[in-house]
C-alpha cells in the first residue's frame, strides 16, 4: 500500500444517538445521514460541489426508497452530478464506506470522498411476503425487517445474541464479568460525555413536532445512574442458562456518521490539518457463528499487514455488539484494559448497526487528537461471521 497514494481523514461528525422510539424516531436515516454529511464537510472547509463521491454504508433499506445514499447525499446538498454508492455488510457497513473510500483515493480514481453510515432502527418496516399474489387461506404475518434483516443469522435463523451466549461460554466469560463490563462502559461513556468530549463529534439535530422544535444534542441511552446491581438483576434474553441481557448488549438505536476522506494533494491544497491519516485496513470471514471473535482475531492480521505491533497501538476501539464481543476481542487481542473503548462504546451509547463502524473512526480520532496523537485501531463484528478493522494514525 506504501507504493500507492496516501489518503485521510479531514475531519467527521455524526449525530446524536437515539433510543429506539426516543428523539430521532421521526427523522428518516436518510436525514440523520445528510445532517452528519453536512457538518462533515464543513468542518473539511470543503464545498459540497467539490466532492467526488458518496458512500454510505445502510443496512436497514427496506422502505427507504430507491438509492438511500443518493437520498442522504441530497439532503446534505450535495449535487446531483456527484455519484453515490450504498454499501450493506451489516454492522461493518460505517466503516467499509471509508476503507473503500481509501482504495479509490489510492487507486486514483478520486480525490475527495464522503464516507458515511446511517440507520433508524425505530423507522425499520414490518413487511409480509405472502400478500403479493394473494393468500386464499390461513392468517398472514407481519416480519421485523429490523430482527430478520439486521439481527438474525441468515443461514440457521438464529438470533445474533444465540451466537454470543455460545462465543462468551467457549472463551470462559461470565455473566458477572459481562455486567461489570457493560457498567464500566457507561461509566467511561457518562464521564466523556460529562466532559464534553462527544459534543466536539456531534451535530445538533433539530426535529420538527406539533409542539415546536426539539433540539437533540446528546446521545439518549448513556445511563448516569447506572448500578451494577441492577444490571445483575436482569435476566437473561436468550436463553435461561444466557448470560446476555438487557444491560449488557448494546440498544436499538437511530444515528448516522460521516467523515471525509482526502488525498494528499488535495490535504495540501487545503491548508488545514487532517484528522487522520489511514494506514491500512483489513477485512476477515469465518464461520457465522464465530462473529464475535473478528474483532479479535482482525488485529493480528492487521498489524501483520501494516508491520505495525500491537504494543505500538496507543487506542483500541472495539464496537461493543455485545460486552462479550469486546471481551473475546481484547482476550484474543491482548488488548491493555486501559487502551480499550476509554470513552465507553455501544453498549452505552447504542448501536444503530449502519452507523456505528463510522462512529467508532471517528470517537477514536477525536480522542487521539486530544492526547496529542498516536496510533489507533478500529475493528468491528457484523453478521455472517465477518469483521473488519482500520487503523488510523493522528499527527
Amino acid at each position: 500500500m506504501s507504493k500507492l497514494k496516501k489518503s485521510f481523514i479531514m475531519e467527521g461528525a455524526r449525530t446524536p444517538f437515539g433510543r429506539m422510539g426516543g428523539a430521532l424516531h421521526t427523522v428518516s436515516a436518510m436525514e440523520l445521514g445528510g445532517s452528519a454529511m453536512a457538518e462533515a464537510l464543513r468542518r473539511s472547509e470543503l464545498r459540497p460541489d467539490e466532492v467526488d463521491e458518496v458512500i454510505v454504508g445502510h443496512v436497514l433499506q427496506g422502505g427507504q426508497g430507491q438509492l438511500t445514499s443518493r437520498q442522504a447525499a441530497r439532503a446534505a446538498h450535495i449535487p446531483w452530478e456527484v455519484k453515490t454508492e450504498t454499501i450493506n455488510k451489516v454492522c461493518a457497513s460505517g466503516m467499509r464506506s471509508i476503507t473503500l473510500a481509501d482504495q479509490i483515493i489510492r487507486s486514483g480514481d478520486g480525490s475527495k470522498i464522503v464516507a458515511a453510515g446511517m440507520e433508524s432502527m425505530s423507522q425499520a418496516p414490518h413487511f409480509t411476503k405472502s400478500v403479493r399474489f394473494g393468500q386464499k387461506m390461513g392468517d398472514i404475518s407481519l416480519i421485523d425487517s429490523m430482527v430478520h434483516d439486521g439481527l438474525t443469522c441468515s443461514f440457521e435463523s438464529v438470533h445474533m445474541g444465540v451466537y454470543g451466549n455460545e462465543s462468551a461460554t467457549k472463551f470462559g466469560i461470565g455473566r458477572e464479568e459481562q455486567d461489570r463490563f457493560a457498567y464500566g462502559s457507561h461509566k467511561r461513556a457518562k464521564n466523556a460525555q460529562e466532559a464534553g468530549k462527544f459534543a466536539e463529534e456531534i451535530v445538533e439535530i433539530t426535529v420538527k413536532s406539533r409542539r415546536g422544535d426539539v433540539v437533540v444534542k446528546e446521545d439518549e441511552a448513556i445511563r448516569h445512574d447506572i448500578q451494577l446491581k441492577a444490571l445483575e438483576k436482569l435476566s437473561p434474553v436468550f436463553g435461561k442458562d444466557g448470560t446476555i441481557t438487557a444491560g449488557n448488549a448494546p440498544g436499538v438505536n437511530d444515528g448516522a456518521s460521516a467523515v471525509v476522506v482526502m488525498d494528499e494533494a488535495s490535504v495540501k491544497a487545503s491548508g488545514k490539518k487532517p484528522l487522520a491519516e489511514i494506514i491500512g485496513h483489513t477485512a476477515i470471514a469465518i464461520e457465522t457463528e464465530r462473529f464475535p471473535e473478528t474483532p479479535g482475531l482482525i488485529i493480528e492480521k492487521l498489524c501483520e499487514k501494516t508491520g505495525i505491533n500491537v504494543e505500538q497501538v496507543d487506542l483500541f476501539e472495539l464496537n461493543e455488539a455485545f460486552s462479550m464481543v469486546a471481551l473475546v476481542g481484547k482476550q484474543l487481542g491482548e488488548i491493555p484494559e486501559d487502551k480499550l473503548n476509554v470513552n465507553g462504546g455501544a453498549v452505552a451509547l447504542g448501536h444503530p448497526i449502519g452507523a456505528s463502524g463510522n462512529r467508532i473512526v471517528l470517537t477514536l480520532a477525536y480522542e487521539l487528537r486530544r492526547r496529542g496523537g498516536g496510533i489507533g485501531i478500529a475493528a468491528i463484528c457484523s453478521g455472517g461471521g465477518q469483521g473488519d478493522a482500520i487503523m488510523i494514525k493522528v499527527p
